[in-house]
């Protein structure tokens, strides 16, 4: 069994050309994620395991100052590509964490929930009484051949066409009325300059629904990181002449991730939505991405989760569902059990 070492990582490039090498490549483990919190002030930790073959794992986490616990958290990760690299990775991780004075440390694994990987990290572990990020993926395949259950890296794309007739009759409609009745989408070519339209939606709709958003800070280091790279792609929907709909995509690897979205009760009866996701559906297709992924989705049959809204508009422009493995907690300090009763009460309480 080859020697696994862990490290920090110091290469940006060495390191997302790891990421995006592999089947799995969320770009919350990217470099540039690190820097994003980084600037609203949460320490980026970078971590990569190596053997005589090379890097074999990743993990980057961001210490939370939360007021119920400071902790060290890790959005879709690790990742690893060798499973014995997963015990010396957690090592460093606790070190990392007791040397940041954190109460334990979070993992949202990109692990399918069928891996043979998930019973030794949940060994390991123990299950968070919340989620930190969509555990129930709702995602569309853009090539004949799913690239996120297959090693074959070189199926042939699907047409536009066969994209449309995936959907459901009423996605294809909408689509259709709302470019009839004179709605527009544009991909903004200074996505930091016309973010104000989206911050300003996306404020509205945070009223609407009652949801906890994230901050305005963290909108606009995520666009000014990964837009330069045209890694952050803001879309505008108009609807004489306003700006109606907005939505943050990201790109990253061989896949868009429809990531934040807004719109506004004004013209709630035109269906900018559905033509803004199609736009960026023909966009990540005429690219050459493998997957567009829709994010998070209420599990199939419950309908009493945060999710189910949202689960009907998405699931309509077809697609199929990736599960992962639910989040899981290491304790590192008694302060981690005060934590938990407190997340469990919330738990009740929004309905998970």
């Amino acid at each position: 069994m080859p020697r696994i070492t862990v490290q920090t990582a110091t290469d940006p490039a060495a390191w997302d050309a790891a990421l995006q090498t592999r089947r799995f490549s969320p770009f919350l483990q990217s470099w540039s994620m690190g820097q994003v919190y980084q600037d609203i002030g949460q320490e980026p930790i970078r971590l990569e395991a190596r053997s005589d073959t090379g890097i074999v794992g990743l993990c980057f986490g961001h210490v939370v100052p939360a007021k119920r616990g400071r902790h060290l958290s890790v959005p879709y990760g690790p990742l690893l590509d060798d499973p014995s690299a997963l015990e010396p990775m957690l090592s460093a991780l606790r070190d990392a964490a007791v040397e940041r004075r954190c109460a334990f440390i979070r993992l949202s694994p990109f692990i399918p929930a069928q891996d043979s990987l998930v019973s030794e990290l949940q060994r390991l572990s123990r299950p968070s009484p919340l989620h930190l990020l969509a555990e129930h993926l709702w995602y569309l395949p853009l090539w004949h051949q799913d690239l996120w259950t297959t090693a074959d890296a070189s199926p042939a794309p699907v047409t536009e066409d066969l994209l449309l007739s995936g959907m459901r009759s009423t996605a294809r409609n909408l689509i259709r009325r709302a470019a009839k009745e004179g709605v527009t989408v544009e991909a903004s070519d200074d996505p930091v300059r016309d973010l104000p339209h989206f911050l300003a939606l996306h404020e509205e709709t945070r009223k609407r629904h009652g949801f906890t958003p994230y901050t305005n800070a963290f909108f606009e280091a995520q666009v000014r990181r990964f837009a330069p790279a045209k890694q952050a792609i803001l879309y505008l929907a108009r609807y004489q002449g306003e700006v109606i709909a907005s939505s943050i995509h990201m790109h990253f690897g061989r896949e868009t991730s429809y990531h934040h979205g807004a719109s506004t009760q004004k013209y709630r009866n035109i269906p900018a939505s559905y033509l803004l996701q199609w736009t960026a559906i023909r966009d990540a297709l005429h690219r050459g991405d493998a997957v567009y992924n829709f994010w998070g989705v209420s599990p199939e049959g419950v309908e009493k989760h945060p999710f189910a809204g949202v689960r009907t508009f998405k699931t309509a422009f077809g697609g199929t569902i990736l599960e992962l493995m639910h989040c899981a907690d290491v304790p590192l300090t008694a302060h981690y059990h005060l934590t938990r009763a407190i997340e469990t009460f919330r738990k009740w309480k929004r309905g998970f």
